[in-house]
């Protein structure tokens, strides 16, 4: 059963804002860096610029409505495209392929944004790419990633645990301790398994921490 959300950490604050700008300076830089070569008098290379611009501006803003959904979605009506539609566009075009089914579709709102911000952390334990897989179970939701590599870096395996020390969070690690958060909201905490290849970060019912 949903708890009462907890407030914020200043700190947890500031490193989810940290790294939405990580996250979004990229796009941005690259538009206005195409930007200043539009005038050049070569065609081609203002036609090559003006491509720059457009495919750049299609990632900021794919990356800023998944981000608004993830961390900034309330508990009224959604705004915009289905979270499903929000996440298989952030990861088009990208090394990391994402399954997204009708089950997991049906769900209530509050899973759906959980089951997105595990896309985001399992996205962090596949560096050279993969297939994550989202699927419903009860309760909740559960990620299944495969690709190279080892998984998620300790310190993310860290932010999912419920006893993480806040001073020790990074710009890195804090979505993983944000998806937990909003795990222990709805009544579960989350749960990591693997092996290289792949991993699973899967809800299990208990009582939220203190």
């Amino acid at each position: 059963m949903p708890v009462m959300a907890p407030m914020l950490d200043m700190r947890v604050c500031e490193l989810l804002a940290a790294r939405l700008c990580h996250d979004l300076a990229g796009p941005i830089a690259a538009i206005a860096n195409g930007s200043e070569l539009l005038g050049d008098d070569d065609l081609d290379f203002a036609r090559e610029a003006a491509a720059l611009i457009g495919d750049s501006a299609r990632t900021a803003a794919k990356r800023l409505q998944l981000f608004r959904y993830v961390y900034g979605f309330g508990r009224g009506s959604q705004a915009g495209p289905p979270p499903h539609a929000l996440a298989t566009e952030y990861f088009a075009g990208s090394s990391i392929a994402c399954d997204y089914p009708e089950a997991v579709r049906a769900l209530e709102p509050e899973w759906q944004r959980l089951a997105c911000n595990l896309l985001l952390v399992g996205a962090e334990g596949l560096p050279r790419g993969g297939r994550l897989t989202l699927a419903a179970l009860a309760p909740g939701v559960a990620l299944t990633a495969v690709g190279e590599g080892d998984g998620p870096p300790q310190e993310i395996r860290d932010a999912l645990a419920p006893a993480v020390v806040i001073t020790a969070l990074t710009s890195r690690s804090v979505g993983a301790y944000f998806a937990g958060i909003l795990a222990r909201n709805l009544g579960c905490r989350l749960v990591l398994t693997g092996q290289p290849g792949q991993f699973q970060i899967a809800c299990e019912a208990g009582a939220p921490a203190a």
